[in-house]
């Protein structure tokens, strides 16, 4: 494992400029730096709710509700927020990797849509994105921006606030069959889509360079990416601010945040040398 220096930051450009299939994946933390909350630890509720007790299958089913005016919440906070440099800097690598014919491709856990507003379209969002919706009835599954998504939901999810309950046929409905829909999210409880995961299985298979950020590396599947490419000896490199299970099999750790970190690391002149 590496450290943040000027040299190792220098030695891994090098690395860099010889990749032909760089695979990144981000976490909740890059994402934190642009300030969308993470849910998790102390401080995370939502009124008296943990996301765990939200973002589930059975609370759907026990109040629509509820959880639509949590997603509304969120979807709106949102809105509020902006990719950082961290974001820019993958869009700009997977532009200048494009270019010269070379892979780029980047998973997500975070459901925001952040690197998607900043231009990356290799993307893999494996948990979904708050801005689809699915259908509980027939499927339908579309992407809605619109703000509020439905008009019952208009000044309500506020975090200290309780209303009383939406009837369910005012809250966001299919366009084809009028059915309820919910957020096209993973929820806990729920298993990754088949077709996500097939799409990353084979872009683990194709890497020859890891890139970890802002990601705990303890949420499976995704946590053990890591593990799976160091035994096929692909470099590994992490950049959190904090030590997580991955740094002792990366092969660079660097230490800070990933919108200081991210621009000296892929920014660099990635021409082959």
């Amino acid at each position: 494992m590496a450290s943040t220096t000027t040299g190792k930051i220098a030695e891994f450009r090098r690395l860099l400029s010889r990749a032909h299939s760089v695979l990144v994946l981000t976490g909740a933390g890059i994402s934190a730096e642009s300030g969308v909350p993470t849910f998790r630890g102390a401080g995370g509720l939502w009124r008296q709710f943990r996301v765990t007790d939200l973002a589930t299958p059975a609370a759907f089913s026990r109040s629509p509700s509820l959880v639509w005016e949590f997603y509304h919440y969120r979807r709106e906070l949102v809105r509020t927020k902006q990719p950082n440099k961290a974001h820019i800097a993958i869009a700009q690598a997977e532009a200048k990797f494009e270019k010269q014919g070379k892979r780029f491709n980047v998973i997500t856990q975070n459901v925001d849509g952040l690197h998607r507003r900043a231009g990356t379209k290799n993307l893999i969002e494996m948990h979904g994105n708050l801005f689809m919706t699915r259908c509980t009835s027939c499927g339908f599954t579309e992407e809605n921006n619109s703000s509020p998504i439905c008009e019952s939901l208009r000044n309500r999810g506020s975090p200290a606030e309780n209303g009383p309950d939406i009837n369910e046929k005012d809250l966001p409905c299919c366009r084809k069959c009028k059915s309820l829909v919910r957020p096209h999210i993973v929820w806990f409880g729920e298993q990754i889509w088949d077709d996500v995961l097939e799409k990353i299985e084979k872009e683990i298979q194709l890497c020859d360079l890891f890139l970890v950020v802002g990601t705990s590396s303890v949420v499976y599947p995704a946590a053990g990416y890591a593990s799976i490419l160091s035994q096929k000896n692909i470099p590994i490199a992490e950049v959190n601010i904090e030590t997580t299970p991955s740094t002792s099999i990366a092969t660079y750790h660097f230490h800070g945040p990933a919108a200081q970190l991210l621009p000296q690391l892929l920014s660099s002149n990635i021409d082959d040398e």
